[in-house]
């Protein structure tokens, strides 16, 4: 594609890129127009096929919206071909290529834009001085609103010019963080690129500190396999799990604006919503239950319902009946056993073959049987009466609440498992007199899933992400891997922000109750969003809590980024909540759980709106109030930071208290206040 044609030649560069994008966004109001006016009465069949056709071009149709703040491409590529590469000596020695967020072409046919997935954009993020790939010239775009205004240029080939930090990157990374999470697709890094554009059939996992991008990275992930494998994945499904459900409202534009809008998003609560969640377990009984050891006693519990038959079997066919010794059925269903397939499989396979012995005697007998009558001989009273006797149904819910109810039956099922203390923890003192009245906890929901899968195959997506995936349980992650049994998975955490007691310890432990153990580990320690001076604060408290884990090396200095003074009180903490209400971008207060009812009152008396976490920002209300439990995967501008203490002694031991800390430390882009009335925790000292 040509750089410029003859008419835009006379204009200088500036304009001449504001015309390609003003022509650009004509030919993506065309795509679009061309879509709503196509006609499929004359190519559906019926009112099915035209259903999912007229479904599938109303997609499409939003798919090519046209946001007039968003800018349609951010970077553009020249090529320079050298003369054995050119198909004639006419054809032009130069190839320009804009790279932006969807694909858009003329009437023609050529293309005005290429989507950043294309492999022929990968240059873009990877190419260099030392490794140009072929590429003349890369040149960045810097937009005001969704007005290009600027544009900065890096001449790869050019042995004069050196490497230099390109300042509209830096100021695109440093872009204030008002509303939900944008997408970082102007400004990915070689090394996020390489975890982007990892295939399908590789599950990776993202170890990444504060600010380095793991979360945007997953997402473009799963942008790029919906781009390079559409039909598979549209068949198959896409799921991104997140913490809690102000993480996915912060997340949930992201895919949208790269144009897939087809991404399903829930929590581990979503997943095993087989009951109310309604009850919190103790520390130590949460631990016991998210142990992977219960998903042996859980299997030992469901295939205890199995009872070998004492009868032989009778079998009234007309005149004739036909006797299975007890024996033989006995043989049958060892035999099921052992094949060790669900419960509820084995079960529904029992009766045919029963049938089938049933046959083989008629056969013997000289009948000439076919599969409608072993079928109906399946379906016969005596047979079903001989199943349910020896392979009952089993309600998941009820298993449990009867592990959890009964001592002896417990006992049965973890003998050598878990210990008798452990077995104690776990039961409920004052059991529930059904299932629909028990106060089940998230713990008791996934065992119940375990349960379940047990009896009957999850269903099994084509890609999952999980996100804040070092606050699992082992019970979790198994939960989130049947998900995925015949699919891949991006899984993205940060050891050092392992807050719950149960918190993982390597990630190969993870991955392996993840049912993935052969995936790549990749660690990212560039940090582009949280300022040298706080990470590095932050930071004194890895060898305390996380001895061996890599420190965020951040890429921003912000001199006067952190600032850290006693607080006489609340007055206090509103007076600098109002002092960073005076930059620019989102406010984030953030504090012990213990705490928030005071400084919610102290924000109301002081006549400062605030919102709760997930809730977007306004021109009205930039503040959030944020409990530190919540903190984990949000950012603000500028952060005020209440009482770290408080934080620490809020949590059930003093790792998790400091791993909770760390997360509120580095929730700041640009600023970040630090105030106590309490001395602070003596893990920061210098």
């Amino acid at each position: 594609m040509p750089a410029h044609d003859s008419v835009d030649s006379v204009l200088d560069p500036l304009s001449r890129e504001q015309a390609h994008l003003a022509a650009s966004r004509t030919a993506l109001t065309r795509m679009r127009e061309d879509v709503q006016s196509l006609d499929i009465r004359d190519v559906t069949a019926n009112w099915v096929n035209a259903a999912v056709l007229g479904a599938q071009i109303e997609e499409r149709i939003k798919a090519l919206a046209d946001h007039a703040h968003t800018p349609l491409f951010f970077g553009r590529l020249d090529y320079l071909h050298t003369a054995h590469e050119r198909q004639s000596p006419l054809e032009a020695a130069e190839t320009t290529l804009y790279i932006g967020r969807r694909h858009v072409h003329d009437a023609e046919g050529d293309p005005m834009v290429i989507d950043w997935r294309a492999p022929v954009s990968q240059p873009f993020y990877r190419a260099s001085k030392k490794d140009p790939q072929g590429v003349a010239l890369r040149r960045r775009f810097g937009y005001t609103g969704g007005d290009l205004t600027a544009y900065e240029d890096e001449h790869l080939t050019d042995p004069d010019e050196g490497e230099r930090t390109s300042r509209l990157l830096q100021q695109e990374i440093e872009r204030p963080r008002v509303g939900p999470m944008r997408d970082i697709v102007a400004t990915i890094q070689p090394e996020q690129d390489e975890i982007v554009r990892t295939g399908l059939s590789g599950t990776v996992c993202v170890q990444g500190g504060p600010g380095t991008g793991k979360t945007a990275v997953g997402l473009h992930r799963v942008a790029y396999l919906l781009y390079a494998h559409r039909e598979r994945l549209a068949r198959t499904g896409t799921l991104v799990i997140g913490p809690n459900r102000s993480f996915l409202h912060y997340i949930e534009q992201v895919l949208p604006a790269l144009g897939e809008l087809e991404v399903e998003q829930a929590t581990v609560e979503d997943l095993v919503a087989h009951v109310d969640v309604g009850g919190e377990d103790g520390a130590d009984a949460a631990i016991v239950k998210g142990d992977a050891r219960m998903a042996e006693v859980l299997r030992r519990a469901v295939r205890s319902h199995v009872a070998m038959p004492s009868e032989a079997l009778m079998v009234v066919r007309g005149s004739r009946r036909w006797r299975i010794p007890a024996y033989e059925v006995e043989e049958i269903v060892r035999e099921l056993l052992e094949r060790d397939i669900r419960y509820g499989a084995a079960r529904d396979a029992l009766p045919q073959r029963i049938a089938h012995a049933v046959l083989v005697r008629m056969e013997q007998a000289g009948e000439a049987p076919d599969d409608r009558v072993q079928d109906a001989v399946a379906r016969s009273a005596a047979v079903k009466a001989v199943v349910k006797q020896i392979w009952p149904a089993v309600d998941p819910v009820k298993l449990l609440l009867r592990l959890l109810s009964d001592p002896d039956f417990l006992a049965a099922h973890a003998d050598g498992v878990l210990t008798p203390d452990e077995q104690k923890t776990i039961l409920w003192t004052k059991p529930p007199r059904s299932a629909r009245s028990a106060k089940w906890s998230l713990a008791d929901a996934v065992l119940i899933d375990e349960a379940t899968d047990l009896v009957a195959r999850t269903h099994s997506l084509g890609h999952v992400v999980l996100d804040e995936a070092q606050d699992l349980s082992p019970m979790q992650y198994r939960a989130v891997g049947r998900r995925c049994t015949t699919g891949s998975a991006t899984v993205l955490g940060d050891l050092a922000q392992g807050t719950t007691p149960w918190a993982t310890g390597s990630w190969a432990e993870a991955l392996a109750h993840l049912g993935k153990p052969e995936a790549a580990v990749e660690e990212l320690t560039a940090g582009f969003r949280v300022p040298r001076e706080v990470i590095a604060y932050a930071s004194r408290l890895l060898p305390h809590m996380s001895p061996g884990l890599a420190e965020v090396r951040s890429v921003r200095e912000s001199p006067g980024s952190l600032e850290i003074r006693e607080s006489a009180g609340t007055a206090d903490v509103v007076a600098a909540c109002a002092a960073a209400l005076r930059h620019e971008g989102s406010i984030g207060l953030i504090a012990a759980d213990a705490r928030l009812p005071e400084l919610a009152t102290a924000l109301a008396d002081a006549g400062m709106p605030y919102l709760s976490p997930g809730e977007e920002t306004t021109a009205d209300a930039r503040l959030t109030l944020v409990p530190a439990s919540l903190a984990k995967g949000l950012e603000y501008d500028y952060v005020v930071l209440d009482e770290p203490a408080a934080i620490v002694d809020g949590e059930p031991d003093e790792r998790t208290g400091l791993r909770r800390l760390y997360v509120a430390l580095t929730r700041a882009v640009s600023g970040l206040v630090v105030l106590h009335a309490a001395p602070l925790p003596v893990q920061l000292a210098g």
